[in-house]
């Protein structure tokens, strides 16, 4: 008995210990957390553990922990794996950081873990493979990094694994198709990538599958539509590709939910679908589905949101879908549907919310019975073909957005406005957008008596007249108010001031008259106004100064007169663009001007202003585009201008400026375009503008200007330069026909002096040295020319390459004028021309422009340069590669060696024009689109992957820069200049090292990858850093080279700081100016258009920046960068409806 009793108080002794064990872990637990709501506030020593809040036990022993959604905040203590006996551990819902401890490994009871909804950051540790009990595990919405572990396809207790939002990158493992009892399966949200392994496909038990939002790629594995077991199948935005099966859908009895949006699918809809008799959520958005909607799937009994916006699909819409009776949703989007809507449509609608026709081409009138759909709450039939009258009985629907855009749609004094009168009864109207139709008469007042809980209200593009009505001052809680291009007369109303809420003001391109309201300085959140090309007069009000938001203000095309207040100069805000332009504004510019710090665009021409310019502009750091032209400033050009190094564009024509052109103008390396002609200047052209890459367009013309013409630089482009009306200006290039220059009479005399007092040895020896220099170079220009000939004859063997003489080129091209001069660089000039070739497939022939590149052989480097792109493009041949007519090595007329290549001519010159074009208005738009930047990055990409992993051997370009790729009629892109160009000796090995030769490679400064610099070897990844720099500049604007970049940043870290948050802050400003994307106008449509554009400019910058890499080795391979491009360029263009 004693033995019993000895034995009861050891066991009781062991459970006290274990039980404090228990606490001491609990207690460390609340340790490691700040509680603000105070609900572990009892977890303490007066109370028995198995009491306190969050907490059970079994046997005295904690055995289920559950403080979820208390607020926590901190660390998880390690000591919560001294919980030995614990089953259940749930944390979700708290603010918990730092690393998941490793000693969790040790709850081998452990079966239930959610560490969900936290800031949990590091990998996932590997002691969790030890938690061989465990069947749910949640670690969804933390920060947590590194791969999917290969070990989880160990635990084969798991039936729920969610990893859903989180960073983890790499391979999803195939050991997850170990898994056999997984049900649930959250991947979603994460930095996967390839493909998904088709060991998952065979998880007999699998009834959830996401993985959306990754970046995965490649085909469905098969089995997956044999998954018998499947309820909800999400793979949605990731880079899918392929058909889907016939029979897909003919297997999945219980499935529910398919996410297939936002990926690169093509091929038709499989009519199999129809048999999903369960389904609820079918999104097949955002692809490249082709063909019709299969009228099977207007007959699923249940579904509820049908998405295929974004596709290529055609047709008529399947009359079944108008008798759907449970649809929610039915979104078709961006396609090309055609025919008009049943006179019935609506009618069987019950429960639709969301009916989403826009950007098809739907014609004929909009049906009455749509107004029987009694849920509407979006009506989008924006940008089809609709006419006639909106019925009234729209809008008696009260819906939150009614968007009908671009269509057709007419309205007049007589009839058409009813449906607006009817809208004055709905109270939770959110956005009007009834732009670019035909919408005409007078502005009804009604418009006045509209919810003032309206937000958006557009009526800009229409025919509407009359007066704006006071009363539209009652809808207080508008944010954007866009009547522009309209025929409004009168004057704005000037309780404009009430709407505070403003944030988007336009009233551009219309008749209105009298002054600006004073009363616009009371919108306080207003962003952006646009009141240009009125008839307003009268001065700019002080009060605008109010507006510390402001970021743009347009009043350009007034009749605005007086002084402009000192107080619009003091408004840090203002970074896109003040367009104050073609008024009568007169006065000189206070020295605040250089308040404008932020200011992107600044444009003062077309005024009386007078006085000097102001020195204080130099302090205008981010000023781009600087206009001050036809005015009626003084004194000399400010040296402080200089400091605009990000100065794009400086006009300064028609005033009365006087003095010499500033030298210092030379130091703004970012400078394309300065326009100085009609002033008074004097003196000489500062010799340091030839060095000037970046400038373009220099124009000097009708000034007092005299002395030499430099040689070099935009000196050398008759086409950029301009100087007439200037007498005294000599020298020069030739095509300028300038008279010489006179020497000076001194330095002549000194010359002869020389010339006599020279010893007459030292002309013997002269003499000699330059007799063996020529013997030299006799030899070396005949192997040259037994070199070129060689390539010659290689590149025109056969009949593809006509022979063309030197006489015939100079003919082409006007014996090489300089109005045909169209380029020039360190090796050659590039001429227009005309020559009379046999067109292809024929014996005809016909003129055909063509760019001669005529090699300037007196170079060093020149002819090197000319058998290297003989070479190349001998060897290639693809549609984005510049294409090669013939070529000439013969001698000119003056018995001199000569060497050209004869290429297809781009009438759209080079891309480097175009992302810093020479005559930009940023603020009329005029500037590459994003798509039209997309595709040229598209074709870029295609060419360098031809080149790379088409050819053989490989080809390295070595010399990528927009300035090299050229731009055809219909904007494809074409890369150009092989001159630098490297054959690789072992096709196979794409590392460093394997170049034909290494000798005297060279780039530009700022694309050429930074190994280059050390070991000087080529590799394809150098090709991929350059290309990775032009993708940033394409979609940022700014070239790697622009003083913009200070401190020794680069264009790869300042892009990298703004991803991904942050990239509105560096993205180009004529994308951020294109008010079809960015315009703040909050109608459902164009906000998704926003924030899909906006993610594909996101997705594009991500390539480049992976593109750009230090180590070479971590570069993306070129095909892998081609196909990411063209998946987000199309989805891109889905979503602008191209």
């Amino acid at each position: 008995m004693s033995l019993l009793l000895l034995l009861m108080q050891l066991g009781m002794l062991v459970a006290s210990a274990a039980a404090g064990t228990d606490r001491d872990a609990l207690l460390a637990i609340k340790a490691a957390v700040s509680d603000p709501s105070g609900k572990l506030r009892s977890w303490n020593d007066t109370g028995h553990l198995c009491q306190w809040p969050g907490v059970n036990c079994t046997a005295g022993r904690v055995t289920w922990l559950d403080v979820s959604g208390h607020g926590l905040t901190g660390t998880l203590s390690p000591a919560v794996g001294d919980l030995s006996h614990l089953k259940v551990l749930n944390l979700t819902g708290n603010g918990i950081s730092g690393s998941v401890p490793a000693s969790l490994g040790r709850l081998r009871c452990l079966t239930y873990l959610s560490l969900g909804d936290n800031a949990f950051t590091g990998v996932i540790p590997a002691a969790l493979g030890n938690l061989t009990a465990i069947e749910v595990m949640f670690l969804d919405y933390n920060h947590l990094t590194g791969g999917v572990p290969e070990w989880l396809g160990s635990l084969q207790s798991l039936n729920n694994l969610g990893l859903t939002n989180n960073s983890l990158s790499g391979c999803i493992p195939p050991s997850l198709g170990n898994l056999t009892s997984i049900r649930l399966l959250r991947l979603g949200e994460n930095l996967l990538e390839g493909g998904i392994p088709n060991t998952l496909s065979r998880l007999p038990n699998l009834r959830v599958f996401q993985v959306y939002t990754n970046h995965l790629a490649g085909e469905i594995p098969p089995g997956f539509f044999n998954m018998s077991s499947l309820q909800e199948f999400s793979i949605d935005d990731n880079g899918f590709h392929g058909e889907l099966p016939v029979d897909a859908g003919a297997r999945w009895p219980h499935l529910q939910n398919l996410f297939l949006n936002e990926n690169g699918l093509t091929g038709p809809i499989p009519p199999a679908l129809g048999n999903l008799t369960g389904i609820q959520l079918l999104m097949l958005g955002g692809n490249r589905l082709q063909g019709g909607i299969p009228d099977a799937l207007s007959r699923l009994p249940d579904l509820r949101i049908f998405q295929v916006y974004g596709n290529r699909l055609t047709g008529k819409i399947p009359s079944g879908f108008y008798n759907m009776s449970s649809l929610r949703e039915f979104s078709i989007v961006d396609n090309g549907f055609h025919g008009e809507l049943p006179a019935g449509a609506g009618a069987r609608w019950p429960h639709l919310q969301n009916l989403l026709l826009g950007n098809n081409g739907l014609s004929g009138p909009i049906p009455a019975s749509l107004a029987m759909a009694s849920s509407l709450r979006i009506l989008s039939l924006a940008n089809n073909s609709f006419t006639g009258h909106v019925p009234p009985e729209i809008g008696r629907l009260c819906v939150q957005y009614l968007e009908l855009g671009n269509n057709e749609l007419t309205a007049t004094d007589v009839g058409g406005w009813e449906f607006l009168d009817a809208l004055t009864n709905c109270s939770g109207v959110v956005g009007i957008y009834l732009n670019r139709n035909k919408f005409g008469g007078a502005m009804p007042g009604s418009v006045a008596r509209l919810s003032p809980e309206l937000q958006g209200l557009s009526l800009a593009f229409n025919r509407i007249s009359g007066e704006i009505p006071s009363g539209i001052t009652n809808l207080v809680g508008l944010q954007t108010l866009d009547l522009t291009s309209n025929l409004l007369t009168g004057e704005i109303p000037e309780g404009i001031g009430q709407l505070k809420n403003l944030q988007r003001l336009r009233l551009r391109e219309n008749k209105l008259t009298g002054q600006v309201p004073s009363s616009i300085g009371g919108l306080s959140q207003l962003l952006s106004l646009d009141l240009g090309n009125n008839l307003l007069n009268g001065s700019i009000p002080p009060s605008i100064g109010n507006l510390k938001l402001l970021t743009q203000i347009n009043l350009s095309g007034n009749k605005l007169t007086g002084h402009v207040p000192k107080q619009l100069f003091l408004l840090p805000s203002l970074s896109l663009a003040m367009n104050l332009s073609d008024n009568r504004l007169d006065g000189q510019l206070p020295q605040e001007i250089g308040q404008l710090v932020q200011l992107a665009t600044m444009a003062l021409s077309g005024n009386r202003f007078s006085g000097e310019v102001p020195t204080e502009l130099g302090s205008c750091q981010s000023l781009e585009f600087l206009g001050l032209d036809k005015n009626l400033f003084i004194g000399s050009i400010p040296p402080s201008l200089s400091r605009l190094k990000a100065l794009k564009k400086l006009n300064l024509t028609s005033n009365k400026l006087t003095g010499r052109i500033p030298p210092e103008l030379s130091q703004m390396s970012g400078l394309q375009g300065l326009y100085l002609s009609q002033n008074g200047l004097s003196g000489g052209i500062p010799a340091g503008l030839q060095n000037m890459g970046s400038l373009v367009e220099l124009d000097v013309s009708y000034n007092h200007l005299d002395g030499i013409v430099p040689m070099r630089g935009v000196f050398a482009n008759t086409t950029g330069f301009k100087m007439a009306g200037n007498g005294e200006l000599c020298g020069g290039a030739t095509q300028l026909r300038l008279p010489p220059c006179r020497r000076n009479n001194s330095i002549r005399h000194h010359l002869m002096f020389l010339k006599i007092a020279l010893p007459t040895i030292g002309l013997a020896l002269a003499l000699f040295l330059a007799m063996l220099f020529a013997l030299l170079w006799c030899r070396r220009r005949r192997r040259s020319r037994i070199a070129a000939d060689t390539t010659t004859r290689s590149v025109l063997n056969g009949n593809n390459y006509p022979r063309v003489s030197y006489a015939q080129l100079a003919k082409a091209t006007e014996n090489f004028s300089n109005a045909n001069l169209i380029g020039a660089g360190k090796y050659g000039s590039v001429y227009q021309g005309i020559l009379p070739l046999k067109t292809k497939g024929s014996f005809e022939v016909q003129d055909v422009v063509v760019a001669v590149k005529v090699f300037h052989l007196q170079q060093i480097g020149a002819s090197r340069t000319f058998l290297s792109e003989c070479e190349a493009l001998r060897r290639v041949k693809h549609r984005n590669l510049i294409n090669i007519v013939t070529c000439c090595s013969s001698i000119d007329a003056e018995g001199n060696e000569f060497r050209a290549l004869v290429f297809d001519f781009m009438p759209n010159y080079s891309l480097d024009r175009w992302l810093h074009p020479s005559l930009l208005d940023i603020t009329e738009g005029c500037a590459l689109s994003v798509i039209q930047r997309f595709n040229i990055a598209v074709d870029i990409a295609d060419a360098l992957n031809y080149l790379h992993s088409s050819c053989e051997p490989p080809i390295i370009h070595c010399d990528l820069k927009p300035g090299n790729v050229l731009l055809g009629e219909d904007m494809t892109a074409c890369i150009g200049d092989f001159g630098l160009a490297k054959l690789l000796l072992d096709p196979g090995s794409h590392g460093l090292g394997n170049s034909e030769s290494t000798i005297g490679i060279r780039g530009t400064i700022g694309y050429v990858a930074p190994e280059y610099g050390t070991s000087g070897e080529v590799s394809t990844y150098g090709d991929v850093y350059s290309f990775g720099i032009m993708l940033l500049e394409i979609f940022v604007g700014k070239a790697p080279t622009s003083d913009a970049f200070r401190d020794g940043l680069t264009l790869p870290e300042i892009v990298g700081e703004a991803f991904p948050d942050k990239i509105e802050q560096i993205l180009d400003l004529a994308l951020l100016l294109d008010e079809e994307l960015f315009s703040g106008v909050m109608s459902s449509s164009q906000e998704r258009l926003c924030v899909t554009v906006y993610d594909c400019l996101v997705s594009a910058i991500r390539v480049g920046l992976s593109c750009c890499r230090q180590a070479p080795c971590q570069r993306m391979a070129m095909r892998d960068a081609a196909a990411e491009l063209c998946l987000i360029r199309d989805a891109c263009a889905r979503a602008c409806g191209q």
